[in-house]
């Protein structure tokens, strides 16, 4: 009985909202890879785009910061380079769940 009852907690939070937000890291890596993120960025080393742990630590804690970050992944824009500005790549997928995926992998750093 004891045995049923933690299988049956372990299941029953295995469903939980904790779930629901899980991060793909493998699904995430691979669409950064695929749209050439690491041209310029890389998980903890400086390039001519910020890494994701100094990224992760500007936005710990704010509230928009899943929302600011989907649209800059998302939307084209300029960002400045050594001075000069130039197209920032967007994801290579049009389905939000990949955003959000990518940005609150960003964020686990």
């Amino acid at each position: 009985m004891k045995r049923l009852t933690v299988l049956a907690c372990v299941a029953a939070m295995s469903f939980g909202p904790g779930h629901a937000l899980a991060v793909d890291a493998a699904a995430a890596d691979a669409l950064v890879r695929k749209s050439k993120c690491f041209t310029c960025h890389h998980k903890t080393k400086e390039k001519d785009g910020p890494p994701f742990a100094e990224t992760a630590e500007k936005y710990r804690g704010k509230p928009e910061a899943i929302e600011k970050l989907i649209k800059h992944v998302t939307v084209p824009s300029k960002v400045k380079v050594d001075g000069s500005e130039e197209d920032h790549e967007t994801l290579r997928s049009d389905d939000p769940a990949d955003a959000k995926n990518v940005v609150e992998w960003i964020l686990s750093f």
